[in-house]
């Protein structure tokens, strides 16, 4: 469970590959290759950090970590 969200924005992000790649080489104005190098590179960000949280190299987000509770005892 504990990597489930990580994969599956992978999998978006594979996904999100799949549909781009076919336009990236139709790319010639610098405008165009500019947006594309910085889509490459944030997909890159993307990819380097799901698989950071998968390897478990990186604490997992907030909404990802396990929340125990605990109970408070007042002793006076």
């Amino acid at each position: 469970m504990r990597g489930q969200y990580a994969l599956l924005r992978l999998l978006l992000a594979g996904f999100f590959l799949y549909l781009a790649w076919p336009r990236i080489p139709q790319a010639v104005k610098p405008l165009e290759l500019v947006f594309w190098g910085a889509w490459l590179g944030f997909f890159l960000l993307v990819v380097g950090a799901n698989i950071a949280s998968l390897l478990q190299l990186i604490q997992p987000p907030i909404m990802e970590q396990e929340y125990t509770k605990q109970r408070r005892t007042y002793n006076h």
